[in-house]
């Protein structure tokens, strides 16, 4: 018996570290990933604020406040600076300030429910991506480029944030595909005309190419997914 408890919560950790590398691979590219103990507010991480235009955070609201790192100080560090933040739930109302994440928050709006009924199941079902985090991500980018040419003409500091449960409201509102649950799985070969390849430190790794395409310029990320603090906690330089 001990060594099935043992087998089952081997396999549990192998699978939930597998899904978390596929998540590590899917969402860092082109970001530069530094490690910073965000309890010890030093010289370096506010010579880091200081010295950059936008500070992008998805921390539960007030998470920051406590360690000393809220818009407000954030704007006084770095005068100018535009404050992105996204949250779950909003930072005002009742379910203003909770945790949570998009699987969650899909349960809380009913999208797991809507799900369960167009395929007709009798338990909530799952959308098959994180659509509420890839649809607040674009928004929040949207916001931060607003507020930069609002920022050009009125000076000053600004603040961008986008809660998932408001992307979900907007997406509920957009209605759904009625023949949804028929339309075939997409496989390898349909996509493969979006996939690109490149070389990272986990090795030589497809991924899905940039949603975004121009006329003249392609749309392409500088650096390959890393593990989180495999950069120096410095500024490249320009």
């Amino acid at each position: 018996h001990k060594s099935a408890k043992i087998s089952r919560r081997l396999k549990h950790t192998l699978i939930h570290g597998l899904r978390n590398i596929i998540k590590i691979l899917a969402f860092p590219f082109g970001l530069y990933r530094p490690r910073t103990n965000m309890r010890d507010v030093d010289d370096q991480l506010k010579a880091l604020v200081n010295d950059c235009h936008v500070f992008v955070q998805g921390y539960r609201p007030g998470a920051l406040a406590g360690l000393k790192l809220s818009g407000e100080e954030i704007a006084r560090i770095r005068p100018g600076i535009i404050h992105a933040s996204i949250n779950a739930y909003g930072s005002c109302g009742p379910w203003g300030g909770r945790r949570g994440f998009d699987s969650l928050v899909q349960t809380a709006t009913g999208i797991n429910a809507m799900e369960a009924e167009a395929f007709g199941e009798k338990l909530p079902r799952a959308l098959p991506l994180q659509a509420l985090d890839h649809a607040s991500g674009y928004l929040l980018a949207l916001g931060v480029m607003e507020a930069r040419r609002r920022q050009r003409l009125e000076g000053g500091s600004w603040r961008v944030e986008v809660s998932l449960v408001r992307t979900a409201h907007w997406l509920r509102s957009l209605g759904r595909v009625a023949t949804g649950p028929k339309h075939p799985a997409p496989n390898f070969e349909s996509i493969a005309p979006w996939i690109n390849e490149c070389e990272s430190d986990f090795g030589r790794i497809s991924y899905v190419a940039h949603a975004a395409i121009f006329e003249k310029t392609p749309a392409y990320w500088a650096l390959p997914p890393v593990p989180p603090g495999f950069h120096p906690a410095i500024w490249l330089t320009r």
